[in-house]
């Protein structure tokens, strides 16, 4: 049975009570004195859980076990008897403390369930020596249910009229209550449902005619407590006080009026108690009771509705007999002052308090009191201002005096001429929701509003409510569709339900109801986009519906309220979107002035639901309608929307741009009414957040701009945007290399159909994408080369463009493209040891030579193995096989070193590209592939403008892997004989360097090629001695050797010649 099922079934009689009566006669037969099994602990624990879940099922029916409630409780209450003699007989005797625990559970859900105890005055013995003894099972902490019980079992017993006398010893008068009344007070500074079970039994205690006389120096004794701040200890003795001043005869409890007074001013000047919300809310019961106490019942007002002239006057009549003492003013005072409490506990007994007190004052003196209650409303109010400018802190008074006009409403105390105050009131309160933070407050206020209505409904005549009816059925629709909140829309519905039923005033209210009954408004998507248009079918509600969701959903501080309201506007127009459309927009525009961002964007996206219901209408009419539309976006600052902080504001931007975009305004260009409409989207396109991105994307598909597409997506190629996340540029690159392919073939297959595709798509742009693209199949990342192989050899497999001279288009290089063809292999490009030795082949294509050599590059300095080692060999060996010098028809070693100069000298300084670079020269110096160039014509030359590169400014460098790389490129030219001197004078730039780091690895790396290559001389010890005993990493021990540094390298220069 699903959820919703199993809470609305309704039962006819208790249908599970075998199945319950087995489970309690199972935990009943055990034996409490022992200690279960494994085995017959589970079973006892399945027993106890099923109890539970029927209790459960039936606690909205309990009366239907009323036929079988003294068989099912007394074998609980016998069995509780019996064990509490055992042990009073046989004390020390060892019980089950789960076997005890589950015993009083069960019968603590009798009580809870059904509020029934058998007992009887001979009981009372039992129990009381039960609960006295001295370490008895109820001592036993975990057994609070246990102690709860008892305490009610005395309470319950302490009812019956007998001489407590009878249970005295001859010779101690007093014993027994003496004895009870010590058991409740030890129990009143215990937390929880003991001290709650103690206070009934003290109260009870009190209320018996033989223990009256006890009450006085319980009064006395409280005071003393109250003055001693303690709060737990406090708080039981309010119980017990609350619970008297309600059940006691009138004749003791009138004594001790001042008393009850004096201790609520006591606890009001006490600081540490006054700050506790039980205390307040006791204190605050214990008043109304009081007050209750001082004023007979009103017996010819009871039930009465207000509006009746003749009742009323009879009332009149009557009231002039009643006396009012003076302490009344003084409580409702005090009570006035509770329905401001912070806490709602406090508020709602301040407002039964009130409300039951004003049912027995006169009629007057009543009306007086519900005009204090209104005058609550305006304590935070500014005439003229709306309920949104209320501070924060009003909120509790709204919230009390709203709770406080339901009770008095619901007892027949509003009278016709008060309703049009309180209705004024309650249209503020419905809307009740002020910003606070990242949060909203004011819903308690909103559903307290849609009780009031509720109450008034259940007592007010139809007359009085007739010129109001409209205008509060339109309220309580709107509050029901539209709140946020899933209570607030189900309480407004109740209300509605309510005056539909009982008054019969509301428009179309039958057909409303069934629109916005409990379930249509229990899911918010539901109540905005289904049952909203639905009640705005009815002329006297859409008006209403439209200026709500404009004034107040569009501006609600939730986003998803916002776009919610947005799809409830647009359907709501749709009913008659020739006269709603433009007049909803013209509203909405007046919100794009605005500095709170909020209705910035709940103005964007409802045009934008506008716009896109004009769209889906076609004709040329609505056409001219998006354009208008279309042309607000210029009243929004552009400072609100270019904002990096302001996302929600761009992408409702874009949204409206995408619906609302004309192709006569893409056509206008900077003539446009929105000139700035193209930067907005690329901004959009440019934001960090994606949600951002795709509604800019969703824009730009509407210019229908080719070249702005292709554009966009060419230059997220160059997005190496890095984070803590790493390389998270490689999603921007992934997605638009499928992109570009897509479209390429979606351009390739209608190719026919574009005239001068020639100009459309350029070969050379295309071949430039290409180039680009395989960039990124050579690059460092295995997934970012796996989407661009994949998508590349979809390219070269395609037809060609069905157009003249469609060889141009075709991918160059076809039969080196061939090996990269993973259709027949099991491996794919993300694989370096495969890929890389076939696409450094693709360098001999000119055309896509320099993209593909920058990304075998950053694929050689990449710090993966598995990258690093085959894009190196690769390279090098391809670059061993070279000519020296260029033919008409290949790739030469001194273009290959052009090349990589060319992509070192255009970014100098930026340390990504030049490193990279750094180590491919020096990968290829260390390969002793560069050295061939001394042989060349114009080769020294080449290396000399490598060395310049690598020394340039060393000094001032920071990134300590380039300086690093230029001393290796330094070292390694040692050997090259054309820039040996050039070089042997350079090295003195990096042993003298500021970077200990530097030095070291300098004289480090200089010592490992010296004797690692063929130089053609052997070096003296002293040169070993000087690059491995000096402490190069401390600048002043290296400072007196910089001539014999020099030294050093005048005869290194010498060696090398």
């Amino acid at each position: 049975m699903d959820e919703d099922s199993q809470e609305t079934r309704l039962f006819a009689a208790f249908e599970r009570h075998d199945e319950f009566v087995a489970a309690q006669n199972t935990l009943l037969a055990v034996d409490l004195f022992v200690e279960p099994s494994r085995e017959e602990e589970d079973v006892e624990l399945g027993c106890n859980q099923k109890l539970i879940m029927i209790f459960g099922e039936y606690q909205e029916q309990s009366y239907l076990l009323d036929p079988y409630l003294e068989s099912l409780v007394s074998p609980v209450a016998e069995c509780l008897r019996r064990y509490a003699i055992t042990c009073v007989n046989a004390r020390g005797s060892q019980s089950s403390s789960g076997r005890v625990e589950r015993l009083a559970d069960l019968l603590h859900n009798y009580i809870k369930f059904r509020g029934f105890f058998p007992h009887e005055v001979s009981d009372l013995s039992i129990a009381l020596d039960f609960i006295r003894l001295p370490s008895g099972p109820v001592k036993d902490l975990s057994q609070w249910g246990l102690r709860y019980t008892v305490l009610l079992w005395l309470s319950l017993i302490c009812r019956i009229p007998f001489d407590l006398q009878k249970f005295d010893d001859a010779t101690r008068s007093g014993e027994t209550a003496n004895a009870i009344e010590l058991v409740g007070k030890d129990r009143l500074n215990m937390a929880g449902l003991e001290r709650e079970g103690a206070a009934t039994l003290l109260a009870r205690f009190y209320a018996r005619k033989d223990t009256k006389q006890q009450f006085s120096s319980f009064v006395e004794w409280s005071i003393t407590v109250f003055h001693s701040s303690d709060i737990i200890l406090s708080i039981g003795v309010l119980q017990v006080l609350c619970e008297l001043v309600k059940s006691g005869s009138s004749e003791q409890l009138q004594a001790f009026t001042q008393q009850f007074l004096e201790i609520t001013d006591t606890l009001e000047q006490s600081a540490t108690l006054a700050s506790n919300t039980l205390v307040r809310k006791y204190r605050t019961k214990l008043l109304s009771r009081v007050a209750l106490r001082l004023m007979p019942p009103n017996i010819s007002r009871s039930k009465l509705t207000c509006n009746n002239e003749t009742i009323n006057g009879n009332i009149d009549d009557d009231d002039e007999d009643i006396d009012v003492p003076e302490e009344i003013d003084t409580i409702l005072e005090s009570l006035f002052k509770s329905l401001q409490d912070k806490d709602t506990v406090v508020r709602w007994s301040a407002a039964k308090g009130i409300a039951r007190l004003s049912e027995r004052l006169p009629s007057d003196f009543s009306s007086q009191v519900l005009e204090t209650i209104l005058g609550l409303f305006s304590i935070h109010s500014v005439a003229g201002a709306s309920v949104y400018d209320t501070p924060a802190i009003a909120e509790a008074t709204w919230h009390g005096a709203s709770l406080a006009s339901a009770e008095m409403a619901r007892r027949g105390l509003v009278p016709t001429a008060a309703l049009g105050s309180l209705l004024g009131w309650l249209s503020k309160a419905l809307y009740f929701d002020i910003r606070k933070g990242a949060h909203s407050i004011g819903s308690n206020v909103r559903d307290a509003a849609a009780y009031v209505i509720w109450a008034l409904a259940r007592a007010q005549d139809p007359d009085s409510f007739s010129p109001y009816a409209r205008e509060l059925a339109q309220w309580l629709v709107s509050v029901a569709l539209f709140d946020r909140e899933i209570h607030i829309r189900r309480a407004a519905s109740a209300a509605f339900q309510e005056h539909v039923g009982r008054m019969a005033l509301f428009p179309h209210g039958i057909d409303v109801l069934r629109k916005t009954d409990f379930y249509a408004v229990s899911v918010r998507r539901n109540a905005f986009i289904v049952a909203a248009p639905q009640v705005a079918e009815h002329l006297e509600y859409r008006s209403y519906l439209i200026d709500h969701t404009i004034s107040i959903t569009l501006r609600h501080w939730d986003v998803a309220m916002r776009e919610l309201g947005a799809q409830a506007l647009r359907r709501i127009c749709e009913l008659d979107l020739k006269t709603l459309g433009l007049e909803c927009a013209s509203k909405m525009a007046r919100f794009l002035h605005s500095v709170d961002v909020s209705d910035v964007h709940g103005a964007l996206v409802a045009l934008t639901g506008i716009s896109e219901a004009y769209r889906a209408r076609g004709s040329e009419e609505n056409l001219s309608n998006r354009q208008k539309i279309f042309a607000f976006i210029a009243i929004v600052p552009q400072d609100a929307v270019m904002s990096p902080r302001n996302g929600l504001v761009l992408a409702a931007a874009c949204d409206l741009i995408a619906s609302s975009l004309t192709l006569q305004e893409v056509e206008l260009q900077e003539k446009s009414s929105v000139p700035h409409w193209k930067r907005i989207i690329d901004q959009g396109l440019r934001h960090r957040s994606s949600s951002v991105q795709q509604a800019a994307a969703a824009a730009m598909a509407t210019t229908n701009s080719m070249y702005g597409v292709l554009d966009a997506l060419d230059s997220g190629l160059d997005d190496y945007t890095m984070d803590e996340r790493g390389d998270v540029g490689s999603w921007v690159r992934m997605v638009c290399i499928q992109g570009l392919a897509s479209i390429f073939e979606d351009l390739f297959r209608v190719s026919g159909n574009i005239p001068d595709f020639a100009n459309y798509l350029p070969a050379q742009r295309y071949h430039s994408v290409i180039a680009r693209i395989l960039r990124q199949g050579v690059e460092r990342l295995d997934n970012v080369r796996q989407i661009a192989g994949q998508c590349l050899l979809r390219l070269f497999r395609m037809p060609l463009p069905t157009v003249p001279h469609q060889e141009e288009w075709c991918i160059k290089g076809s039969e080196l493209l061939m090996k990269l063809d993973t259709s027949d292999t099991m491996t794919s490009w993300s694989v370096g040891e495969w890929l890389f030795p076939k696409a450094v082949e693709l360098l001999s294509i000119q055309e896509y030579r320099q993209p593909l050599l920058t990304g075998l590059i950053h694929s050689v300095g990449a710090r993966t193995g598995s990258t690093h080692r085959p894009a190196s060999l690769s390279l090098v060996s391809f670059a061993q096989g070279l000519p020296l010098s260029s033919d008409d028809s290949g790739y030469s070693l001194s273009e290959l070193c052009d090349d990589l100069t060319e992509c070192a000298q255009g970014r100098t300084t930026s340390n990504a590209v030049v490193v990279p670079v750094l180590q491919t020269f020096n990968m290829l110096l260390e390969a002793d592939v560069l050295s061939r160039l001394s042989s060349v014509g114009n080769g020294p030359s080449k290396l000399e403008k490598l060395l310049n590169i690598a020394t340039r400014n060393v000094q001032r460098l920071k990134n300590v892997q380039r300086v690093q790389e230029s001393m290796k490129i330094v070292v390694n030219l040692l050997v090259v004989s054309s820039v040996s001197k050039s070089s042997s004078e350079r090295i003195i730039d990096f042993l003298s360097h500021p970077y200990p780091k530097i030095r070291t690895s300098t004289a480090e790396y200089l010592y490992t090629f010296i004797q690692s290559r063929d130089l053609g001389w052997e070096a003296d010890e002293a040169v070993d001695e000087l690059l491995l005993e000096t402490e190069w990493y401390v600048f002043e021990i290296v400072s007196p050797f910089v001539l014999q540094i020099a030294d050093f390298v005048t005869g290194l220069r010498k060696a090398c010649k």
